[in-house]
């Protein structure tokens, strides 16, 4: 028995506070100072891989993000996994693109033309080398990518056609395939001046876009359907950046 007070009482006992178990299943969120590294390492992985392909040395990497060499490995242990999310963050960048076009232009066509240049200064078309090998084609996160990109692109084309102010004879894949060739550099020519040309190609491409056409197209109008099954049976979907 303690002590008792004056008065014949006890103290009554301190309460003791228990820890609170957290929420099941809550993952903490990360801080802001790791989400733009990794949106740095991201960028950077970008930039060096439209230089050098994929196999970009990752010390140069994590140099031009800013961060130490533990920093990049720590978001993203190996090559292969910082290509994989490299494809994903270029695509969802791209489909936002889409997605402001069609919201904020109110003509159909400028709103392609807006996004076909942005689509461009995403270094879409760069991206095809990083898509062979090893590459994990048919994993669930890019193929939900890939499909929210097609549908963006393809009811910017859509509005385009039922305005009558993109040419009716130009399907997505004709479309798609000349994006990625045309924003693609020149190989092995490291030109510091490759956009200037990329935005000028790129506009004169759009011009012939326009309707009413001014010339007829040899063959007929090329499907996603059409240049997947042209890229080859070993991949069995087209990379985006290629066709998308």
């Amino acid at each position: 028995m303690g002590v008792a007070e004056k008065g014949g009482r006890e103290p009554a006992p301190e309460a003791v506070v228990q820890p609170q178990p957290s929420a099941p299943g809550k993952v903490p969120r990360p801080r802001a100072d790791a989400l733009r590294n990794r949106e740095r390492i991201l960028t950077a992985a970008r930039e060096a891989f439209v230089e050098h392909g994929p196999d970009a040395p990752l010390d140069e990497i994590a140099r031009r993000a800013g961060v130490g060499n533990a920093t990049l490995y720590r978001h993203f242990p190996d090559r292969s996994g910082l290509v994989h999310h490299v494809v994903l963050y270029v695509m969802d960048q791209v489909t936002a693109h889409a997605t402001r076009s069609l919201a904020e232009e109110p003509d159909a066509f400028a709103a392609l033309v807006r996004f076909t240049h942005a689509a461009a200064d995403e270094r879409i078309g760069a991206l095809c080398p990083m898509l062979s090998g090893d590459f994990d084609h048919d994993h669930p996160e890019l193929l939900a990518a890939r499909a929210a990109l097609e549908e963006a692109v393809g009811q910017l084309m859509a509005r385009g056609r039922d305005t009558g102010l993109l040419r009716p004879d130009v399907a997505i894949g004709d479309y798609m395939l000349a994006t990625a060739q045309l924003s693609r550099p020149l190989p092995g020519t490291g030109c510091p001046d490759a956009d200037g040309f990329v935005h000028r190609h790129l506009q004169l491409f759009l011009d012939g876009l326009r309707a009413p056409a001014r010339s007829e197209l040899p063959g007929s109008a090329i499907t996603l359907e059409d240049l997947r099954r042209r890229a080859g049976a070993e991949n069995h979907m087209t990379p985006p950046g290629c066709a998308l």
